[in-house]
């Protein structure tokens, strides 16, 4: 919890000496976080306001970290990561998953949430398994885990390629085009697909696929923040034990998706 600084009398001399010391200890770095907000139930806007799993998670994280100070930018999906890179941004959430080409630029925080992906079709033209989105047609955005899912599937099986078109729609438009019949497929998360699906009475067929790679959800830490990177995680384990995380999980995401304990060490 954010701390008050409370302040004896003193003489002036030492009443402004101690008042310089106390506010360069106690002034707060601002970690400007980017999300697109258009992904419910993790970033979204509601009466004007970003909010979500995510958003409320770092706002509840922010609570308990006296040296930072957490504030939100809404942007495009396609301006977060470069945002990050010349440091206009510190951080970025937006149902963020786990690859290796963004470790190898990025911090990871502890996994916040677990959300494996799921295959959508058409009840009338079901697709069951990976192995059929041969010669299939789908949507994605360039950058994100989903599209790279894909390529690596054409990559691995040339003359059984699923054909990729990138679109800067957001999951709810291209779950109602996948509805209306203009694609085959979708990939992409369970959390956010049942409840869009839900909310919008969609009558679509979903896979749950195989989750033993890496189906956690994360925020995403500019390299040179390892400190903001280390309080964080103590923050979500704090949030974790104290049942605030599960609490949080159940209003967003409609049920206890929480990551292992194991993970949060």
């Amino acid at each position: 919890m954010k701390k008050l600084l409370l302040l004896l009398p003193l003489t002036a001399a030492l009443f402004a000496c101690g008042q310089r010391q106390n506010t360069s200890a106690n002034q707060e770095e601002t970690i400007v976080v980017a999300t697109a907000g258009d992904i419910p139930p993790f970033d979204y806007e509601q009466d004007g306001n970003l909010t979500g799993y995510d958003v409320e998670v770092l706002k509840a994280v922010d609570e308990k970290l006296d040296d930072y100070k957490i504030e939100f930018q809404k942007i495009s999906w396609e301006s977060i990561f470069p945002g990050v890179d010349v440091g206009r941004y510190q951080a970025a959430a937006n149902n963020l998953s786990y690859t290796e080409e963004r470790a190898d630029k990025y911090l990871y925080s502890a996994p916040i949430a677990k959300n494996p992906l799921v295959l959508v079709s058409r009840k009338s033209a079901p697709i069951k398994e990976l192995a059929e989105i041969a010669g299939k047609k789908t949507q994605d955005d360039t950058g994100t885990s989903t599209a790279k899912l894909v390529n690596d599937w054409n990559a691995e099986h040339p003359e059984q390629a699923a054909q990729l078109d990138y679109s800067g729609e957001d999951v709810s438009k291209r779950l109602l085009d996948l509805d209306n019949g203009e694609m085959d497929f979708l990939i992409f998360d369970k959390i956010s697909v049942e409840k869009i699906v839900k909310d919008r009475g969609l009558d679509l067929n979903i896979v749950e696929l195989d989750s033993s790679g890496n189906p956690n959800n994360y925020i995403i830490i500019a390299k040179d923040k390892a400190d903001f990177q280390k309080a964080f995680n103590r923050a979500v384990k704090e949030l974790y034990q104290d049942g605030s995380l599960e609490k949080l999980s159940q209003k967003f995401l409609s049920g206890n998706y929480l990551p292992d304990a194991k993970e949060l060490e």
